[in-house]
């Protein structure tokens, strides 16, 4: 064990005591069955959709219990942040709906970043070493990767411990000339895990579990020739969930094997450990196989693709909370989103992350939305993502609500063909004649009929068109007439050498004269939306079409 002069020598002189930290920051005060969660992103890349996942469970259960909901940002890997990714985390946290419930300005428990907090680490691993159970040690990286080869030779398990812990035991005098000479050393907790070949513990979502304690001298102080000096995830997490008073845990599976660790941890400094609750990963189907869904290769596994494709929010919250209960996808949005997410009911088979399911909830919540609902979602979504969209949108706000009428207002069954916002441009683009290219070739493809027919019908429509949408039918049947179409495809089914085609095909000349398309919603109520103006500026398009006045 160390001299306390030694000791001393390794920490600036002012740092405090822990019980300074323990007076900063008190227990919270909470009812009986109130949890304080937390949701730690790492800024080392992009978020993952897993993270909102789990951030959604986060929230749901601080606030249901009556709890408190953090957000800690844990960025003591400072080789690794990748620039702009806070940005991307405080983006995802406004659109999801899963910011904090304090943060530095407003919560007494900050910093709530990992890199501010040097100060508190230190205080806690220097009580280690004054307790012996922490040392220094300087072991170089070339060390470790020889000593890591020899235990493969030898057929050890891999790890700082036992025989291979060379400056666990080492005499203070010899650790006084390594300092002396400065060099660089981590700082390593003492494990007692030799003693105990088992450890269980209480998951929260998988029950009782059970297995090898930590044997391994962990890291829990980084390089001394770093600044600042900062901790590890094992020994900061421990720290700052004990300060922060957060007692529960909610984390991806592959920390269950860090359990031992931060149990031995948690003894050592005297806390009391908080409960884990450890969620299987979102998946994704891959052929006949299931695989995790990954960064690497599955863009609907980052927080921006949502973000970018304007997907619905409350329809996304509604599909994950699904994904962590399945009694909630059985239930209807409102009251699914209102409903408690249950940790027991989390199973331990990693959901199944399905955009076609996915975009049919959004279809269907869409559909629930009034038009001037769509158009502010659309539009606050299009200012970032499509300006020109944006700009149209809000110089032609009476054209666009006229367009979000259609088919979706007073009927039963409303249009389900906008799913995310990023869907406006193919499904009501054609609305709009500043996002609107016209027609001008007759043989283009899309009319399916001779060019010099796809110009008779075009000219027929012009000269007799009349803006009264009751008749509008009617002025189609009288165009397929006088140029020879038959009345219907049954007749024409019946003797097609004697019609140029049904009048199916005539007023799929107008249907792609007016959008654009061979697929969009009844012509009578498109035309009245662009109004009779925009039909016949449409229609002229057509090379060898001359001017008409609507008649009236």
């Amino acid at each position: 064990m160390l001299s306390q002069e030694l000791i001393d020598s390794l920490f600036p002189p002012d740092l405090p005591e822990p019980e300074h930290w323990e007076r900063r920051y008190p227990p919270r005060g909470l009812p009986a069955g109130a949890e304080v969660t937390r949701f730690s992103p790492s800024p080392t890349g992009y978020l993952h959709i897993g993270g909102v996942y789990t951030a959604t469970i986060d929230v749901d259960i601080a606030r249901h219990s009556g709890g408190r909901y953090l957000v800690r940002v844990e960025d003591t890997d400072q080789a690794r942040v990748v620039e702009g990714a806070a940005e991307q985390f405080a983006e995802a946290f406004g659109y999801f709906g899963i910011g904090p419930d304090e943060d530095d300005a407003t919560g007494g428990y900050g910093p709530y970043t990992q890199s501010a907090r040097e100060q508190v680490y230190l205080s806690y691993v220097r009580e280690l070493l004054c307790e012996g159970m922490a040392y220094p040690c300087f072991e170089t990286r070339q060390e470790a990767e020889d000593r890591a080869a020899r235990q493969r030779a030898a057929g050890a398990l891999p790890g700082y411990y036992g025989q291979w812990a060379i400056w666990r035991d080492a005499p203070e005098e010899r650790v006084a000339e390594q300092l002396a000479e400065s060099v660089p050393y981590t700082v390593r907790f003492r494990s007692p895990g030799l003693a105990a070949p088992r450890v269980s513990f209480t998951d929260a979502i998988r029950g009782e579990l059970a297995m090898d304690d930590n044997r391994n001298d962990a890291v829990i102080l980084k390089a001394s020739d770093t600044r600042p000096r900062l901790p590890t995830y094992h020994f900061a997490h421990a720290v700052d969930d004990h300060l922060m008073r957060v007692s529960l845990v909610i984390r991806g599976e592959e920390w269950i094997s860090s359990v031992p660790l931060h149990l031995q941890l948690f003894q050592a400094l005297g806390f009391e450990h908080v409960r884990y609750a450890h969620i299987a990963p979102l998946m994704k189907q891959a052929g006949g196989s299931r695989r995790k869904l990954s960064k690497r290769h599955d863009s609907e596994a980052s927080v921006s693709f949502y973000i970018e494709q304007g997907y619905p929010v409350r329809a996304v919250e509604y599909y994950l909370r699904g994904l962590a209960n399945g009694r909630l996808a059985e239930t209807l949005l409102e009251q699914a989103l209102a409903e408690p997410i249950r940790l027991a009911e989390l199973g331990t088979a990693g959901p199944l992350v399905d955009l076609v399911k996915l975009d049919d909830i959004c279809a269907d919540y869409v559909a629930t939305l009034s038009g001037r609902q769509i158009l502010d979602e659309v539009t606050a979504w299009a200012r970032r993502h499509d300006p020109e969209l944006a700009a149209v949108l809000e110089t032609e706000p009476d054209l666009a609500l006229r367009a979000l009428a259609i088919e979706r207002e007073g009927i039963a069954n409303p249009r389900k063909d906008l799913r995310k916002w990023a869907d406006f441009r193919t499904v009501y683009g054609y609305f709009f004649p500043g996002l609107f290219q016209p027609v001008t070739d007759p043989a283009d493809p899309r009319f399916g009929l001779d060019s010099d027919l796809v110009r008779a019908v075009a000219a027929a429509f012009a000269d007799g068109y009349h803006p009264d949408a009751d008749d509008w039918f009617g002025q189609i049947r009288r165009v397929a007439a006088g140029l020879g179409f038959a009345p219907s495809r049954k007749v024409y089914k019946q003797d097609p050498a004697a019609y140029p085609g049904s009048i199916v095909e005539a007023s799929q000349v107008v249907r792609v004269l007016l959008t654009g398309t061979q697929d969009s919603p009844g012509l009578a109520p498109v035309a009245t939306a662009l109004g009779p103006d925009e039909v016949l500026r449409r229609v002229h398009a057509l090379g060898g079409q001359r001017e008409v006045s609507p008649r009236v």
